[in-house]
């Protein structure tokens, strides 16, 4: 005689209370607000800075050779004298360095979106926009220590501000938020240009002509009219004459007051662009 016995396979329901307390066993956290979202996010771009040391170079090396350069190019022939030359270029340099760093602002969010990390950080929930605050965030350091190293070389060659500690401070606080501000121009290419090196290769086409066709080297008074007349115009020109106004101790208030004014602009309107761009793309 044969006993056949059946399995009959059981399902197992937890109770609600064992869910509970599995899935929910504790508070949820508290959506971080926008400031820490875009520190956090700028942490983020200081800690590619400590991976890759090498980034530091057009922050360090490049400056140093800018300075030397320039001033023992120019000095003997415009000045007569490479120690008087420097103190007019100087804060020049000092801006046209740091204002060419910006474009790697654009680049650095190009690579992020080609490798699909913001796609990752699009998910995520926080604040859309700190992504590419806190990326320009992190650049804001570069600016400090391009800006730092350049017055330390400055000041090893001779260079003797007259507007001291103070004026030095403020006029390297004005170019840090000027930059900031232009930063989110390159941003926004960064955004649409299919790659790095389309990035790069618009920033430099822009920034070269701005950069050198200002008030860096010379005065605007030696150039020819229709030169001048686009020196004079040049964003670039009112940026060096406010911080070397300050630096010589003697402020210029109509063109410190542009500045921020022409900062504010920035934001504003390439801000805008930006988020539009990202909120689509």
């Amino acid at each position: 005689m044969t006993t056949t016995t059946e399995n009959t396979p059981t399902t197992y329901t937890p109770a609600a209370e064992s869910l509970n307390a599995v899935l929910a066993a504790g508070e949820a956290p508290t959506r971080p607000s926008a400031w820490s979202a875009s520190v956090t996010f700028g942490w983020r771009a200081m800690l590619k800075i400590k991976h890759v040391p090498e980034q530091m170079f057009d922050v360090t090396a490049f400056p140093i050779m800018m300075v030397l350069m320039f001033t023992y190019l120019f000095g003997g022939a415009l000045a007569g004298s490479v120690t008087e030359y420097l103190q007019f270029l100087l804060p020049g340099i000092m801006v046209t360095s740091v204002v060419m760093i910006t474009m790697y602002t654009g680049t650095g969010v190009n690579i992020d979106i080609q490798k699909g990390v913001f796609d990752r950080f699009r998910t995520l929930p926080v604040w859309r926009p700190s992504a590419l605050v806190g990326a320009i965030f992190g650049d804001v350091f570069r600016y400090v220590t391009a800006a730092v190293v350049i017055l330390v070389v400055g000041l090893i060659l001779g260079f003797r501000p007259d507007g001291g500690f103070v004026g030095v401070t403020l006029g390297i606080l004005l170019l840090v938020v000027f930059s900031f501000a232009f930063s989110w121009v390159w941003t926004m290419f960064g955004l649409f240009l299919r790659s790095e090196k389309s990035v790069m290769g618009v920033s430099m086409m822009v920034l070269f002509p701005l950069t050198f066709l200002s008030n860096v080297f010379v005065e605007p008074e030696t150039m020819p009219g229709w030169l001048r007349t686009f020196v004079e115009l040049n964003p670039i020109t009112h940026l060096v004459a406010a911080v070397r106004s300050l630096m010589q101790g003697s402020p210029d208030g109509g063109e410190i007051v542009w500045v921020l004014i022409a900062s504010a602009a920035l934001v504003a309107i390439f801000g805008s662009l930006t988020m539009r761009l990202y909120n689509r793309k």
